[in-house]
C-alpha cells in the first residue's frame, strides 16, 4: 500500500547491487485519458484510520462464492489494525474479526494486510473453504474456515497457535516490520497441495509457503523456498537504476495473483512493474510491463520524506503509474480472461490478456468513477478482487470489488476529509464488460 509519503524513482549506482536485465519489452498503445468509466453500485461503510475508528484502514478484498446460495456470497476484506471484515453482497457488515493483540505492550500489534481464498483445503476434520490472511504486524499467516451456516458469523480462526513467523527470526525482527505483506494462494493441480505466496515488506523477497493440517483440526504452514526479485536494473543507456525509497528500503511487492490454469504468479513490484513467474518459484521471472516512472532519476529528501524526480529518460511503460497494486484475475470458462491491475498513481485499472505465449498483451483499461454525490468512485486503489460467476439477482454477471483509498466520509458539512477514511466499492462486472468489451 502507498505509505504517507509519495515517492518517485531515483538513481542507485551502488557497487555490487544485483542487476537484472529486462526480460520483456514494454508494449505500446496507451489509452491515456480516453479510458471508459464504470460506476459502483454499492460501497461498504467507511473505515477510519484513527483511534476513534479503531485504526482501521481498508486494504485488500476477496470474494467467496456460496456454492449452494450464490446470492448469499461474501466479500472478505482486510482493515489493517482493524482486523478482517466480512460483508454481504449488499456491502453490509456481516462479521468483524479483530487482529491479534501484541505479545507485549511494546511489541507491534496485529495488522492484516492481504487476503485470499483456498477452496477445499484439506483439514483433519474434512475439506473446507478457508481465507488466508497476511498478518503484517506479527509476520504470520492466519487461516479462517468459512461456514455461512455458523451462528455468530461465517468465519472461524483455525490457525495453529504454534505457527512460526514467515520471515523473522524473533520478536525483535518482527517489531522492525519487514514482515509478511502481499499474499496470493495457489493449489498445485499435479499434487493437490495448497500454498500461499507471500512477499516481504520493504524487501524484494517472495516465499512459497505450504499450508498443512494439524491433528487437532488447525492449519499450519512451512516455507518451501524463496525467490528475490531485483532491486536495481540496467538501463539501455548503460546506467543502473533503483526506485527511490527511504534509506535501507528496497522496492517491495504487494499485489499478487496466481492463474490456476497456467500456474503462473503475477506480482506487482510497486515502483517497478508487473512480474510473471512460475508459482513454485523455480524459474526466472519475466517483467510483463513497467510503470511510467521506471528509470526516472531522483533525489530523496529526508526532511519531506519525498523524492524529487529528475528528467525522464523515456524507459518507462505507458499504462501503469506507480504504485502498481491490486492484481486480480478475470477468468472465462474456456480459459481466456484478463489480468486486472490497479494503476494507483492515476486511479485507473489496466487489463492484460492471460495468454502467456502472447506476452500478456495489454487489452485496455477503465476507471471507477462516482455514481452520485454520495457514492464516489475509487481513488489510489490498493486492492481488488473480481469473480466472473453469477451471484444471485444482485450480481448476475459477476462482481468486481475495489479498495477506495479516499472514501468520502459520512461527516457533517465542513468536516469532510477531517478523518482519514477508506472503504470498498462494489461494481457490477457486467458494466465493466460492457465498457471494455471483455
Amino acid at each position: 500500500m502507498r505509505s504517507h509519503r509519495r515517492l518517485f524513482p531515483t538513481v542507485a549506482l551502488t557497487a555490487g547491487a544485483a542487476v537484472f536485465a529486462l526480460l520483456a519489452p514494454t508494449q505500446a498503445g496507451a489509452d491515456g485519458g480516453n479510458l471508459p468509466t464504470v460506476t459502483p453500485v454499492g460501497e461498504t461503510p467507511a473505515l477510519y484510520d484513527d483511534e476513534a475508528g479503531g485504526n482501521s484502514d481498508a486494504d485488500d478484498p476477496a470474494i467467496w462464492r456460496n456454492p449452494d446460495e450464490p446470492g448469499r456470497s461474501l466479500v472478505l476484506a482486510t482493515a489493517k489494525e482493524g482486523g478482517l471484515r466480512v460483508y454481504d453482497l449488499g456491502a453490509r457488515l456481516v462479521q468483524s474479526l479483530p487482529a491479534p493483540s501484541p505479545p507485549a505492550e511494546e511489541d507491534a500489534p496485529g495488522r492484516f494486510n492481504n487476503v485470499d481464498l483456498v477452496t477445499g483445503l484439506r483439514t483433519a476434520t474434512g475439506r473446507a473453504d478457508v481465507a488466508v490472511v497476511s498478518d503484517r504486524g506479527n509476520d504470520r499467516l492466519r487461516i479462517y474456515r468459512i461456514d455461512p451456516r455458523r451462528p455468530g458469523g461465517p468465519l472461524t480462526d483455525i490457525t495453529d497457535p504454534a505457527a512460526a513467523p514467515v520471515f523473522s527470526r524473533d520478536q525483535g525482527e518482527i517489531n522492525e516490520q519487514r514482515t509478511a505483506y502481499g499474499l496470493a494462494t495457489w493449489q498445485d493441480k499435479t499434487t493437490g497441495r495448497s500454498y500461499a505466496l507471500v512477499s516481504r515488506r520493504e524487501r524484494t523477497r517472495l516465499a512459497l509457503v505450504e499450508l498443512q493440517p494439524t491433528a487437532n483440526g488447525t492449519v499450519t504452514y512451512h516455507k518451501v523456498r524463496t525467490l528475490d526479485l531485483p532491486s536495481s536494473f540496467r538501463l539501455p543507456n548503460g546506467t543502473t537504476w533503483s526506485p527511490c525509497a527511504e534509506p535501507g528500503e528496497l522496492p517491495q511487492i504487494e499485489g499478487m495473483v496466481v492463474d490456476p490454469a497456467t500456474g503462473m504468479l503475477y506480482a506487482g513490484q510497486e515502483d517497478v512493474g508487473i512480474w510473471r513467474m512460475r508459482a513454485d518459484l523455480t524459474a526466472r521471472p519475466a517483467l510483463v510491463d513497467k510503470v511510467r516512472q521506471y528509470g526516472v532519476p531522483g533525489v530523496y529528501d529526508e526532511a519531506t520524506e519525498e523524492c524529487t524526480a529528475g528528467a525522464d529518460p523515456g524507459y518507462g511503460g505507458e499504462r501503469l503509474s506507480a504504485d502498481v497494486e491490486g492484481l486480480t484475475l478475470f477468468q472465462e470458462p474456456d480459459g481466456d480472461g484478463y489480468l486486472f491491475a490497479s494503476s494507483q498513481g492515476d486511479d485507473t485499472f489496466a487489463l492484460y490478456d492471460r495468454e502467456v505465449s502472447e506476452g500478456n498483451e495489454y487489452e485496455g483499461g477503465f476507471r471507477v468513477g462516482a455514481a452520485s454525490t454520495t457514492l464516489d468512485g475509487a481513488e489510489e486503489c490498493d486492492g481488488a478482487a473480481v469473480l466472473n460467476a453469477p451471484l444471485g439477482s444482485r450480481f448476475p454477471n459477476g462482481l468486481l470489488v475495489v479498495q477506495d483509498g479516499h472514501e468520502t466520509p459520512d461527516l457533517p458539512p465542513g468536516e469532510a476529509g477531517a478523518r482519514p477514511a477508506t472503504g470498498f466499492k462494489f461494481v457490477d462486472l457486467g458494466d465493466v464488460a460492457d465498457a471494455t468489451d471483455l
